[in-house]
């Protein structure tokens, strides 16, 4: 029994011999380190195709995606207009459904206060149509347009005998909305 208690020794010897194995492991690295001074262009050749490989299943997703629809309508926003929105709506409701260069040409002979930010919007909205999303400017019209309160400013103004009484100044956000007929 003595020889067998030797022979399990043995065995206990070689499973301590195995961490050393994971020792030379550790060594193994240390060793290689002078090789990647002459590797690098061994592996800088699979980060280059680990680099393309990302690259093809991107022109993949694309090619495979559904193209976003080429929008239909372009629009401008003008916030805070210090012309109160009755009077732009008087300005607006002439220039309704009309083609841009149309509505231009009314706004230009129009003798209002807010024909003047109603006609620079309006020009805006057709240079963003024409220059982002690539439409004809002679097919643009007005397919919306409309005139939203703004900022109510509260004043007040002097009275007779030291009163004094309120005054709220108005202003209106404008919204136009160019479409291609």
């Amino acid at each position: 029994m003595a020889e067998t208690k030797k022979t399990t020794a043995k065995k206990t010897t070689k499973k301590v011999a195995e961490p050393v194995v994971e020792e030379t492991k550790v060594e193994a690295p240390v060793e290689e380190a002078p090789k990647a001074k002459k590797a690098p262009a061994k592996k800088a050749a699979p980060k280059a195709e680990k680099a393309e490989a990302p690259k093809k299943a991107k022109e993949e997703k694309k090619a495979e995606a559904p193209k976003k629809p080429m929008p239909t309508e372009a629009r401008a926003i003008a916030k805070n207009v210090r012309v109160t929105p009755r009077k732009v709506r008087l300005v607006i409701d002439l220039v309704r459904g009309l083609p841009v260069k149309q509505a231009l040409g009314i706004l230009d002979n129009l003798n209002r206060a807010a024909s003047e930010p109603v006609a620079k919007l309006i020009k805006s909205a057709a240079a963003n149509a024409t220059n982002n999303f690539g439409m004809d400017e002679d097919a643009l019209y007005i397919a919306q347009i409309y005139a939203n309160d703004g900022l109510r400013m509260k004043r007040y103004l002097p009275r007779a005998k030291g009163s004094a009484s309120g005054l709220v100044k108005r202003s209106s956000h404008i919204t136009v909305v160019v479409k291609m007929r």
